[in-house]
């Protein structure tokens, strides 16, 4: 009969194991932007039309951490818009938003190339910033109150592949535990 010490430590092993597992499995998403194969949908945002999705500054997938106890693991983030882009919803247009999209607006104008005597160059640059100018203007024209749909990309999450990882690495390290049990003691 294996001793409670033994135990312990093949819980905590397992745990482990299954941390580091989802952890890679979850960071992957990222890489794939997907969950587990089920594709994100793509930004209507002609700003960042070409960029990684939920990839802008990386802070979202960095901020994803594991913590484990005796019988469990948690995996969280502590970024308050974490929940809106794995769950996906609706928020609302503040009056502070339409002051951000205004300055975008502004900034995306700003950066319109110019000929000499002030009309605008028939360029691809000019052509993409006319419509990412057109996209913050649009925003910015938005009600205060009227909601704006955000897709859901989920990236943390129970998922089939993830549970059969999970099954695979119990079933390893019971068999690991019940052929020697001595490399689990405390």
């Amino acid at each position: 009969m294996a001793s409670r010490d033994t135990v312990e430590g093949l819980k905590r092993k397992i745990l482990k194991d299954i941390s580091v597992e989802a952890s890679s499995e979850f960071d992957r998403n990222f890489e794939t932007q997907s969950f587990f194969g089920q594709a994100w949908q793509r930004h209507k945002s002609p700003k960042r039309a070409g960029e990684h999705i939920l990839m802008h500054t990386g802070a979202l997938r960095r901020s994803i951490s594991a913590k484990a106890d005796e019988d469990s693991i948690t995996f969280r983030t502590t970024l308050p818009y974490a929940a809106i882009h794995n769950e996906g919803g609706e928020i609302k247009v503040t009056a502070r938003m339409k002051r951000y999209f205004w300055a975008m607006y502004y900034k995306a104008n700003g950066g319109l190339g110019r000929r000499k005597d002030g009309t605008l160059r028939q360029d691809k640059k000019n052509t993409r910033l006319s419509t990412e100018a057109e996209f913050w203007k649009h925003m910015a024209l938005m009600k205060v109150g009227s909601t704006v749909k955000i897709p859901r990309r989920r990236f943390l999450g129970t998922h089939p592949n993830l549970e059969k990882e999970v099954t695979a690495i119990i079933e390893r390290r019971l068999n690991e535990f019940y052929s020697n049990p001595d490399n689990f003691k405390k």
